[in-house]
């Protein structure tokens, strides 16, 4: 088989590897199980629409990750990984949604061969893919192990981004930007939501000989609730046509090599009320008051606190948090589940770090969102995506 096709440099994965073993060692962790289908391609570069099974990625004391995973899946771990194949190790297909064994049963075998069966083994145990019944399988089988809480153990890792991810994410960027232009574009009174929805995605993933590249799925999909449905922040979509008289966000992302930049914009299909020109202006004001904060030395509930601070001056009260990191991720969620930008979050923001503000209103009856997808600078953040700041009107 030729060689893999990486979207990273060898040498990046090494600092990634390295930067890991030193948050296991600061946690008394010998072995590492990486379930998050976002922190295996981080690591390994492994990327691919298999995470309904099990699989994962261990991190040794020493030497390259090792994939583990559907043995029809291991061709595919040859052509996006950066390991040699004798640190893929594939499973049975009769371990693949057994009642009488499961993957993990082979998997111990596999980590008693290599001598880890005694180690303190880290395990995501607050993770989507991570289960019960593999946690419960490991550690029948693995009686000598000592099993940790290493959840999220990763994720930190990945907070500041190197030149490289900033660049898949400017291209993420670019890609939105093409999107919500296609919205603008198709949107009116009569449009179905279904039909508008194949317009997104076709602006969403489509090459762009202007722009050279082509874009890869979302992990959460575009999400336009209208009216009272608004008021929700994450409904999806219908066959219903979109009347005159409502607004209607777009909360979508433009996504390149699994890198994100979400980016929302509400539209309102005929003259605006007031309620939506009120929340545009604070909202607006908020989001002015909360970028002036999101710099490298302050902390993430400075941008909340300062974005909270202009809401209640207009009398609107936000009880979730506006904002979380982002980056690579996989479906159901395109952050990364660590900091939050809300109060009580003293997490210090760095250089290269990169959020989602969300700054959506999501009220009794309707609903608001212009958000942006930003990157922490010593100065002042950068806007990755360049689309016009405000409530667009139309119809």
């Amino acid at each position: 088989m030729s060689a893999p096709q990486l979207a990273f440099s060898r040498s990046e994965f090494a600092k990634r590897i390295e930067k890991t073993r030193k948050a296991m060692e600061d946690r008394e962790v010998e072995v590492l199980i990486v379930s998050d289908p976002s922190n295996m391609a981080w690591l390994t570069g492994y990327d691919g629409w298999s995470f309904y099974v099990h699989q994962c990625v261990i991190v040794g004391p020493d030497g390259d990750p090792v994939w583990f995973g559907r043995d029809q899946d291991r061709n595919g771990a040859k052509r996006t990984c950066f390991m040699s194949e004798d640190d893929m190790i594939g499973y049975p297909d009769h371990y693949v949604q057994s009642d009488v064994r499961h993957p993990m049963d082979f998997l111990a075998a596999r980590l008693e061969e290599r001598g880890w069966d005694k180690t303190r083994i880290g395990v995501e145990m607050d993770n989507y893919w991570y289960t019960a019944q593999a946690h419960a399988s490991l550690q029948q089988h693995l009686p000598n192990a000592a099993f940790v809480n290493a959840n999220s153990l990763v994720n930190w890792q990945r907070a500041v981004k190197s030149d490289q991810e900033l660049l898949y994410m400017q291209r993420a960027a670019r890609i939105v930007e093409r999107m919500h232009q296609r919205i603008f574009e198709k949107v009116e009174p009569g449009i179905r939501k279904c039909d508008l929805v194949a317009d997104i995605y076709d602006a969403s993933l489509r090459f762009d000989d202007d722009l050279g590249f082509g874009g890869d799925y979302p992990a959460i999909v575009p999400l336009l609730p209208s009216g009272i449905d608004a008021s929700a922040p994450h409904l999806t979509w219908s066959d219903e046509p979109l009347r005159l008289g409502e607004g209607t966000f777009f909360e979508i992302a433009g996504v390149y090599r699994r890198y994100h930049c979400p980016l929302s914009r509400t539209v309102f299909l005929g003259k605006p009320t007031e309620t939506f020109l009120n929340a545009e202006k604070a909202v607006l004001e908020g989001m002015e008051a909360g970028l002036e904060m999101a710099r490298a030395g302050n902390l993430c509930e400075d941008v909340a606190n300062a974005f909270y601070g202009v809401l209640k001056k207009y009398g609107i009260t936000k009880d979730n948090r506006t904002g979380y990191p982002i980056g690579l991720s996989y479906p159901p969620d395109w952050g990364e589940r660590t900091m939050s930008l809300r109060p009580g979050d003293k997490s210090v923001l760095e250089e290269n770090m990169t959020f989602h503000f969300m700054t959506g209103l999501w009220m009794e009856d309707w609903g608001f969102e212009i958000t942006e997808s930003i990157v922490i600078k010593e100065g002042g953040p950068e806007c990755l995506a360049n689309v016009p700041r405000k409530l667009f009107v139309k119809g």
